[in-house]
């Protein structure tokens, strides 16, 4: 991860290692029953408002949504309830934008960029706080993904000038043919709660390096973090109406259809599950938009017996459990070959048993609540199903009512089989099922029988096997020897149902361009004077 500098790569490190944490003492503000964490700088908090050309606006309707903590229930703001007139507002806005912004130099938007990033470090802890408030991860996870978030700004920044075009040697004598990137022009970018600040700032960042416009649509569970992000770029120098954040709960689908048909928005990026990508290709159709879906996801984790037992688990308890298994690229399957699936299972369930769950600000927790009580059914429903299907539960099972609605206990379940739930449905959340396995045919099959394929991981110390098994996962990503993939250096997208598209890396910022190719005729006449 070479962009990221000293300060920036000690919190990302962070970002999978739990450590202890200060006991945060949250301080009351106006708003009944609403608690917010002591921010080093409160203009941070936007309430009531969206971002839309530079300026704090509210909803044409006046309507507003709340937005609760999921740790305690309790209020925590409201934010406008932007509809299709509010949306179409913001996308005019960013079309206005575009003409001047388009003309600007790498440098100049790698500046802009870069100024952002140091504003995210600056602001680090504060960022953080917000995100824990609104998503529930601990403090910790939240600081690491400040620094991944920012780590996309410093990335793009870099990448900005270097949106290089080509010379291409003609078929035709006396023609000469050159590429140049273009920016595609105004992009719509939807995002989910997950990670508010790292979805976001992965598709602003190549977005704005490429010369583009964006209207952002936040997420309805985890808005203040973009709102802030939003504040930041404003005191980065982000020209009005290049950076636009709206949001929207009861009307996310109509903002979306407004994104999706607009005429002006030539780029629609997202983040979510296939069933709602679906429908926004379908309804990007008519308009023929450039697309990038990033996608549902079921990843397999595959641990050979030839592997480091010791560092199979590490990678295990990091891809399981960070975010309390909120995360797209999860290891949701867990194949273990039988020579050693008891050994991996004792000593896997041992960790799990240190896991410490509560309030993402309390001491020394390690994971934090699910995002909303449907996210606790499901889970709920995934372990159930497997005990009853002949699974064993050895760590945890439960729901964790004395600490709250939106707690799970940590849990591990032995003897799983591909007839239960989880073999074929991504579970979001902190549930590790071990499904056991005898060849390595035999388990790349089972890998390969899911309809998504986004992440997949295996351990193993054969080199041969190594290469001869990421090549066969039907999988966009593949960590091999590590549970942790995420990196902005990285391309991040999946294939199958798991979309197309990729983010982050330089590939990410082709998703925001156009390739223009231009021939020159004429050019092969002999020197004057000859």
């Amino acid at each position: 991860m070479q962009a990221f500098r000293s300060s920036s790569r000690k919190a990302f490190k962070s970002y999978y290692q739990p450590f202890t944490l200060p006991k945060i003492i949250a301080r009351t503000y106006a708003m009944p029953n609403q608690s917010i964490p002591p921010l080093n700088d409160p203009s941070l908090f936007k309430q009531n408002v969206a971002y839309v050309n530079g300026e704090w606006a509210k909803a044409k309707s006046g309507k507003t949504f709340e937005v609760h903590d999921p740790s305690t229930g309790k209020l925590i703001g409201t934010c406008p309830e932007f509809d299709k007139a509010d949306t179409d507002n913001a996308i005019a806005t960013a079309a206005a934008a575009f003409p001047s912004f388009r003309q600007t130099t790498a440098r100049q938007r790698a500046r802009m960029l870069h100024k952002w990033y140091q504003l995210m470090m600056d602001n680090q802890e504060d960022l953080a706080k917000l995100i824990t408030w609104e998503n529930g991860k601990p403090l910790a996870d939240a600081k690491g993904e400040v620094a991944y978030a920012a780590g996309f700004f410093e990335w793009f920044s870099e990448e900005a000038p270097r949106a290089d075009g080509d010379t291409i040697p003609a078929s035709i004598p006396g023609n000469r043919v050159f590429t140049i990137k273009e920016p595609v022009g105004v992009c719509g970018l939807i995002t989910p709660w997950n990670f508010p600040a790292a979805m976001i700032t992965r598709k602003i960042g190549p977005a704005i390096a490429a010369g583009c416009t964006v209207v952002a649509k936040s997420p309805g569970e985890t808005p203040f973090t973009s709102l802030a992000l939003a504040e930041l770029a404003d005191r980065a120098g982000i020209p009005k109406g290049v950076v636009n954040v709206i949001s929207a709960l009861s009307n996310t689908a109509e903002v979306g259809e407004a994104l999706t048909s607009s005429q002006r928005v030539r780029k629609v990026s997202f983040t979510g599950s296939t069933g709602v990508g679906k429908l926004l290709m379908k309804q990007s159709a008519d308009t023929l938009k450039k697309l990038s879906f990033e996608l549902g996801g079921n990843a397999p984790f595959i641990v050979f017996d030839d592997a480091d037992l010791d560092i199979a688990v590490a990678g295990a308890i990091a891809s399981k459990f960070r975010s309390s298994g909120q995360t797209c690229i999860c290891a949701n399957r867990i194949y273990i070959q039988e020579g050693i699936y008891d050994k991996f299972a004792s000593a896997f369930a041992e960790k799990v048993k240190g896991f410490k769950v509560g309030g993402g600000y309390d001491e020394g927790v390690t994971h934090g609540p699910l995002i909303h009580d449907r996210a606790i059914t499901k889970v709920d429903a995934h372990v159930r199903d497997a005990e009853r299907k002949g699974g064993k539960v050895i760590v945890g099972g439960n729901k964790m009512p004395k600490l709250g609605t939106n707690f799970f206990e940590p849990t591990v379940i032995t003897g799983m089989n591909m007839n239960m739930q989880l073999a074929s449905e991504e579970t979001f959340g902190p549930v590790a099922g071990l499904f056991p396995f005898e060849t390595e045919k035999e388990v790349v099959d089972m890998a390969n029988s899911a309809e998504v394929g986004l992440a997949g991981y295996f351990f193993s110390r054969d080199l041969q096997r190594c290469y001869r098994v990421a090549e066969a996962l039907e999988t966009g990503m593949v960590g091999v020897n590590t549970g942790l993939i995420s990196d902005p250096a990285a391309p991040f997208g999946g294939v199958k149902l798991s979309g197309f598209g990729r983010e982050g890396s330089k590939y990410g910022m082709s998703e925001y361009q156009i390739t223009k190719m231009v021939t020159l005729g004429g050019m092969g006449q002999p020197l004057q004077g000859s």
